[in-house]
């Protein structure tokens, strides 16, 4: 009994199984089914995008010719203008004082002093100068810069009579030391006593005549100790020279107009006395060009003229004042233009320019840019730019209008004043041309092959 159970239960198990495998075989081959179908899409839509990307990089011949052809031509036009023209002459140039003035070592003033040496420097480039001020000293003795048109030439002593005593007597009284009641021009006892006073506010004594007490070469409270004299007792003023003072014209640095403006400094202290020491400028500024000779008569007196100095950005405007009538003479050259070896040097004329108004200090000794009106047609005329005009085998002068259609129209025109790439246009006799209209100026520069260019 007991196998008997044993063995329908196996039974049992070995039905169940194969009604098992019976169900489940079908939904196995379902599903592979299934897989295969989606590999085989995944597939062709790679194969797909493959050949999208092929056909966007691989290109047929044909389809590379017209991908690189030039667009089709475009004609450029520009429009007809009424305005002032004017034609111009560009040159370079300078800004420049009315007045330079170069400060050099003279003679020593004192007996005493062997050898000329700068002692000290009193002004840098740059400062402004007013009268009675010392620029510096030389062998211990000053070098006063004084306003007056003349420069010094000679020593000036006391007795002394002359239009540069005249000068120095009017520069003592604008640095705040008149000369009493001495006359003009000659220099007495006043003059005498505002040259002192010069000297002293400074800290010097004034060269002495040489009738008493010798020479007073020293400079301030050692120069005063030196020569014997002696300061007043709380007036910090030098006592006047019995026998009169001298001013020696290597003491004095003349210049034009209220202040001067020190351009540049080469005075060092310890070192030998050179013949330039200091540069001045005085008087307004002006500007200088220079011009071929070919262009020289081109340019007349009262030419207005456009002032721009590049590195600041300033600008002026100003008037030709005068024209050279001779070349400008190089080294190595003459006064006729030539060079050392006949031929010519290449010099140009030089043409002097005043400012409208005056120029400000910073721009002295600036190069500038100089633009020229030379012509002006002085009202509004009709102009085309010059490339629009063309010249026909009759000799005609034409231009060619664009219209609203794209028809072109030929117009005869007279050609006037030309300058800066535009030209004064007069249509012809029975000719029309209105401002506005477009003219036809070139094409694009990009054309196809065996296209004509016009």
């Amino acid at each position: 009994m007991r196998k008997t159970a044993i063995r329908k239960t196996a039974m049992r198990k070995d039905v169940t199984r194969h009604a098992a495998g019976e169900r489940a075989g079908p939904r196995t081959g379902l599903a592979g089914r299934r897989r295969a179908l989606i590999v085989v899409v995944t597939g062709s839509l790679a194969l797909g995008a493959l050949g999208l990307g092929a056909a966007a990089v691989i290109k047929s011949p044909a389809q590379v010719a017209a991908d690189t052809a030039p667009p089709p031509r475009d004609t450029l036009t520009a429009p007809v203008e009424r305005q002032p023209l004017s034609r111009t002459l560009v040159t370079r140039g300078s800004v420049v004082a009315a007045q330079t003035v170069d400060i050099a070592a003279g003679d020593p003033a004192g007996e005493d002093t062997g050898r000329a040496v700068v002692t000290k420097v009193k002004a840098k480039a740059g400062d402004s100068v007013t009268g009675g001020r010392v620029l510096l000293e030389v062998s211990g003795r000053p070098v006063f810069a004084l306003p007056g048109a003349l420069p010094a030439y000679r020593d000036l002593r006391t007795g002394a009579r002359g239009e540069d005593v005249a000068q120095l007597q009017q520069a003592l009284a604008t640095a705040g030391h008149p000369t009493g009641a001495d006359r003009a021009g000659v220099f007495g006892a006043g003059t005498r006593r505002a040259v002192t006073a010069l000297y002293a506010a400074a800290g010097y004594e004034p060269v002495s005549d040489g009738a008493e007490g010798g020479s007073a070469a020293g400079g301030g409270k050692e120069g005063a100790a030196k020569n014997g004299k002696s300061r007043s007792p709380g007036s910090g003023k030098a006592e006047p020279p019995a026998a009169g003072v001298v001013v020696p014209m290597s003491e004095v640095a003349y210049f034009k107009g209220r202040t001067a403006r020190v351009d540049s400094v080469a005075a060092e202290v310890g070192a030998e006395a050179d013949e330039k020491l200091m540069t001045l400028s005085a008087g307004a500024l002006r500007v200088t060009g220079e011009v071929a000779p070919y262009e020289r008569e081109l340019l007349r007196p009262g030419r207005q003229v456009r002032i721009l100095a590049e590195t600041t950005g300033r600008q002026a405007v100003g008037k030709i004042v005068s024209v050279a009538g001779t070349p400008t003479v190089r080294k190595g050259g003459s006064a006729d233009g030539s060079g050392s070896d006949g031929q010519p040097d290449g010099g140009g004329y030089a043409v002097e320019i005043e400012p409208d108004r005056p120029l400000p200090a910073d721009m002295a000794h600036q190069d500038v840019r100089l633009t020229i009106t030379v012509a002006s047609t002085g009202g509004k005329v009709l102009s085309v730019p010059s490339s629009a005009v063309s010249a026909g085998a009759d000799g005609r002068t034409t231009v060619t209008v664009r219209e609203t259609g794209g028809e072109h129209r030929r117009v005869e025109v007279r050609v006037g004043m030309s300058g800066d790439g535009v030209v004064e246009v007069t249509p012809a006799d029975g000719a029309k041309l209105t401002e506005g209209e477009q003219v036809v100026v070139g094409v694009s520069a990009r054309r196809g092959a065996g296209e004509d260019r016009r």
